[in-house]
């Protein structure tokens, strides 16, 4: 099981802390936006007398509702389609073994999401990576550059959309060309569309699900963790419209018995959040990026896509080793008692030897911090040893 790049320098995070260090944490998607309060009081308020399973696939009601959601954004989906997942990490859990059998392929653009490696690792798959590069802004690789990759083995497409860690936003285009290459090869386009809100500039979110003719092969993975700021809820849901993938993975929630019940409460609750609470949040995250990426561009050596969704960017370092530099900004380095945590972006990629000069931040401090992160960031790379 691989290491997450995530979370495995959290030991020396916490030995800054002992040291009186403030740690500005930017290797974690973790939002300091509020949960909105009607999630929060419905748990507060609750009735039950009795904290007692759910349905293996979710409640009735919330799967309803999830719904209705999914219909305000012209995705034609039913409850039936929809299974409750105990976070969006165990909805790809159980897309992988729904779909996959041990030692089949599932092609990913690269950098993804890290845990990607740990859920196939679990599920005996192996990602056949396809590379996007920082020069294009992450940009999907020509088709033929999936075409060749196909074998027998092959089982889906996993795309994140927007995507974590780049931020990419796939165009409408782009997801027509992957509906045509897993239709052309009898494949699943697995879509993990967390982020979905959270899309910058004008621009759209176009869901799998939107396409035609993709009911038999499309799965999105969803979440409420970033969605509603609900992290620790871990609520998300796996749908499809295809009949055999909601059969085979409703096997695999009955295994685990329910997902949490407070969780669901707190989650149906959350759906009738009004669109000013993401109207406000997406204008804070795209403050954010802006503020971010032009401080970065301030750095020299320094390379920073622009991503159009999501609150992450891939920045590529004048370093040789960005995990040996991480690690020593949270050991060895700090100006005026700071100093800043980052996740370094091998772990990103399957790809031997990629990503060793790049991290991941997330956007999801308020901008004084950011700024304040990136003076540290600048200051640090002047003064490591490299």
């Amino acid at each position: 099981m691989p290491e997450s790049p995530i979370r495995k320098l959290v030991p020396y995070a916490e030995k800054a802390y002992q040291a009186n260090k403030t740690v500005y944490h930017l290797n974690i998607g973790q939002p300091d936006i509020k949960s909105p309060k009607i999630a929060m009081d419905a748990v507060t308020m609750h009735s039950l007398e009795i904290l007692a399973y759910t349905r293996s696939e979710g409640s009735e009601e919330y799967r309803k509702k999830i719904a209705t959601y999914y219909q305000k954004n012209r995705i034609d989906v039913e409850a039936k389609d929809i299974i409750v997942t105990t976070g969006g990490s165990e909805a790809l859990l159980f897309a992988m073994g729904t779909i996959c059998d041990q030692g089949d392929e599932v092609i990913i653009p690269e950098p993804f999401y890290a845990n990607y490696n740990g859920f196939a690792t679990a599920s005996g798959v192996t990602i056949v990576p396809v590379i996007s590069k920082i020069e294009d802004n992450f940009a999907l690789p020509p088709i033929e550059e999936f075409e060749k990759l196909i074998t027998p083995k092959t089982k889906a497409i996993l795309i994140c959309n927007p995507g974590n860690p780049t931020g990419y936003l796939y165009s409408k285009e782009e997801i027509q060309t992957l509906a045509k290459i897993v239709q052309k090869h009898n494949l699943f386009l697995v879509a993990d569309e967390v982020y979905r809100e959270f899309v910058y500039e004008g621009l759209e979110h176009y869901s799998i699900l939107r396409e035609p003719d993709m009911d038999d092969y499309a799965i999105i993975i969803d979440s409420v963790s970033k969605r509603y700021s609900m992290c620790g809820a871990r609520i998300g849901c796996l749908v499809s419209k295809n009949e055999k993938v909601i059969t085979t993975a409703l096997k695999f929630a009955q295994a685990r018995l329910s997902p949490p019940t407070f969780a669901q409460i707190a989650s149906e609750a959350a759906l009738l959040t009004p669109q000013s609470y993401f109207d406000e949040v997406i204008k804070e995250y795209e403050d954010r990026r802006n503020t971010l990426v032009h401080s970065l561009r301030e750095i020299p050596g320094v390379k920073v896509g622009v991503p159009k969704g999501a609150f992450y960017c891939i920045v590529e370092l004048p370093v040789t080793n960005s995990d040996d530099f991480a690690q020593w900004l949270l050991e060895s380095f700090d100006l005026e008692g700071e100093t800043v945590m980052v996740a370094p972006a091998a772990g990103f990629y399957s790809s031997p030897g990629v990503g060793k000069n790049q991290v991941r931040i997330a956007y999801v401090l308020k901008k004084e911090s950011l700024i304040r992160a990136v003076e540290i960031l600048k200051a640090a790379l002047k003064q490591y040893p490299n």
